[in-house]
């Protein structure tokens, strides 16, 4: 059966990777609702954006009477939340906008799908998702051994996690209150293709192309478990298709590095795939190693995070397709092929400038 979902940012790093795989794997329709502020880029969307499947909507999710319109209109069948500011470091600078977007963006659009949901056939009612995306960040940190599970509480350090948990706490309560068929999935880091360059790899690749500094937070001993985002995404449908409403699924890429590991194996690729870049910039320049830069730490920066990801592997039998290895190696070859696009994304506002200082 042809569905339409409507997406939430989706001009945005992973909601773009989502209309990508939905316009070019399915037969859904795509209702994508975005503001396009400075992370959405329509030119993510490749070929899916003239697809007669895809359909914008340049509405932000704050703006109630709106929200409502477009469930009106367009009569989806599901919702994928993925709009959200997401930085942490902006959410150190400028934590209004992480409030305003994640927790009231939120409540406005839940509160919206509930009335529409509501007026639907018992049949459309009954088959109705709202996949609500977060970030494993809400958990808080963790100590040298152990990873998040579905049932580790919440202990956000960010403005940006504790604004991503209040919206999960939000969906939740949405569920249990008013029987709104809510599935949540909390995801560890995700890299790939069309990510928006403040990001720690794109940050670094690009750095490294231009011979600028690579700067490392603190001694670079912080771990992510990184998920490749088209990985991420085939989980994201897998649990809209096959969720249970009421649950939460952790999605990791079961890739554990520290920081300095990930900018060191880039620079490895650095050397490997573009070897003229070393004498392009510095005289003598014998590997891309040598622009690393230790900066000053983040503030409240959380030492490690990792995650269980057994749940959505024995009820959903979604695992990761990419190590970290091939999916950086992937990662790297699409920025370099593509540098069209990211130096369109560079001449705006966005300056590789560093954010997150108190």
């Amino acid at each position: 059966m042809t569905r339409t979902i409507l997406v939430t940012g989706g001009a945005g790093f992973i909601g773009s990777a989502v209309v990508r795989h939905c316009i070019a794997n399915t037969a859904d329709r795509v209702v994508n609702v975005d503001c396009l502020t400075y992370a959405g880029n329509l030119e993510s969307l490749g070929p899916a954006a003239d697809s007669p499947r895809h359909l914008l909507e340049r509405v932000d999710i704050r703006n109630a009477s709106e929200i409502a319109r477009v469930f009106r209109d367009h009569q989806p069948d599901a919702v994928m939340h993925l709009a959200a500011e997401s930085h942490v470091d902006r959410s150190i600078t400028g934590p209004a906008a992480f409030i305003d977007t994640n927790v009231l963006g939120s409540y406005t659009l839940l509160d919206a799908a509930r009335t529409y949901w509501a007026g639907l056939p018992t049949e459309r009612r009954d088959a109705f998702r709202f996949l609500h995306v977060s970030t494993d960040e809400v958990y808080g940190s963790l100590g040298a051994t152990g990873a998040f599970r579905e049932d580790t509480a919440y202990q956000p350090n960010s403005p940006y996690s504790a604004s991503k948990a209040a919206s999960d706490h939000l969906a939740r309560a949405w569920h249990h209150t008013y029987g709104l068929p809510v599935v949540t999935s909390n995801c560890s880091n995700n890299y790939g293709p069309f990510q928006f360059p403040e990001k720690l790899i794109p940050h670094m690749i690009l750095n490294a192309l231009d011979g600028r500094p690579l700067p490392v937070y603190g001694d670079g001993s912080n771990v992510r478990d990184w998920l490749y985002v088209d990985d991420h995404v085939r989980a994201l449908f897998s649990i809209l298709d096959r969720g249970r409403p009421g649950e939460t699924y952790n999605v990791g890429g079961n890739s554990e590095r520290r920081n300095l590991e990930v900018v060191e194996t880039l620079c490895g690729l650095l050397d490997e795939l573009c070897p003229e870049n070393l004498s392009r910039h510095r005289a003598g320049l014998s590997s891309h190693r040598e622009l690393i830069q230790f900066v000053t730490d983040r503030p409240g920066h959380d030492q490690r995070y990792a995650i269980d990801a057994g749940k959505i592997r024995s009820e959903l039998g979604w695992q990761p397709l990419e190590t970290f290895e091939s999916g950086l190696h992937r990662t790297l070859r699409w920025y370099l092929d593509n540098d069209a696009w990211w130096r369109r994304v560079l001449s705006g506002a966005y300056r590789l400038e560093r954010i997150g200082v108190v």
